[in-house]
């Protein structure tokens, strides 16, 4: 019973967090249905989740959980767009570079999960209806926070000229997306070589980084912050929580901690291994160093 008030409280605090942020940098702007638009594009991110985890939870199946993250993505960028049409210049920039980065990210992830057959986070997981539940409203959270700049822009009823701040913040998302596309594909050719089968990847941008993807990813989205700055101000200057969600995601929770301590499972024992994590940066790219 402990236990599964715990996980509601957590699935409770991941649904507060995100809604309260949308309705904190929403709350003066333009409304639908006697709500915040940015507060129903938050709802519709939560609703999405909680409808597929029904059937993920009876088929005790993570498949389709990255899947639908992007689905998430998916329907409430478009809602927005919808809701707010018609939209200014940087809305529809912003709406069109979110919807490749999701169908990239998707798609990769999706195919993925089909050649591997299970996706290792959710081994303890899937079984347990209260735990798994949690999951997917933390990823109704991940999609609101992640977007959050994004939401503001698009729904916005400010403008403001195409000035530095919206040409440097694309450069950022455009060195972001090759990052991750480049690096997520250079994993991938690793992998499918038969030649490399139980060991890790160290070349191309993996020599750099240990985590090239997700340094693009946290360039990508903090691109998309850049580019809302001149039409922030009050509250919707939360929406900063975007760039730094991620970042507290990718670095403290189920990004690169989970990670190296899978490569440390299998790995840390090898001294070239051992070599590899002393010479690589952790995140940011930067050329090797001479440590052994």
């Amino acid at each position: 019973m402990m236990k599964l008030l715990k996980s509601m409280m957590v699935a409770l605090i991941a649904t507060t967090i995100g809604l309260g942020t949308m309705f904190l940098a929403g709350g003066e702007g333009p409304q639908v249905f006697g709500l915040p638009m940015m507060v129903v594009c938050g709802l519709l991110a939560y609703a999405v989740n909680w409808i597929a985890f029904v059937p993920a939870a009876l088929a005790q199946t993570e498949k389709y959980y990255d899947l639908m993250g992007s689905v998430s993505y998916l329907v409430t960028i478009v809602a927005a767009c919808l809701l707010s049409a018609p939209l200014h210049e940087r809305a529809l920039v912003v709406a069109a570079l979110v919807i490749i980065w999701t169908v990239r990210l998707g798609s990769f992830l999706f195919a993925r999960i089909r050649a591997d057959g299970q996706d290792k986070r959710f081994t303890e997981i899937r079984s347990n209806p209260a735990r798994f539940f949690v999951t997917w409203t933390i990823q109704g959270a991940w999609v609101t926070l992640t977007a959050a700049a994004a939401f503001l822009i698009i729904t916005s009823a400010n403008t403001a000229p195409l000035g530095a701040a919206f040409y440097a913040g694309v450069a950022m998302w455009v060195v972001g997306f090759a990052f991750e596309a480049v690096a997520d594909s250079q994993k991938k050719a690793f992998r499918n070589n038969p030649e490399n089968k139980g060991k890790f990847i160290q070349s191309g941008l993996w020599a750099w980084s240990r985590h090239p993807n997700y340094f693009g990813e946290l360039l990508l989205w903090s691109g998309i912050f850049v580019i809302s700055l001149p039409l922030l101000s009050g509250m919707e200057w939360i929406v900063l929580i975007s760039p730094v969600f991620v970042y507290f995601l990718l670095t403290k929770v189920s990004g690169i901690p989970l990670l190296e301590k899978l490569g440390k499972k299998r790995w840390g024992e090898d001294p070239s291994y051992q070599a590899y994590l002393k010479r690589t940066s952790r995140l940011l790219p930067l050329p090797p160093s001479n440590a052994r």
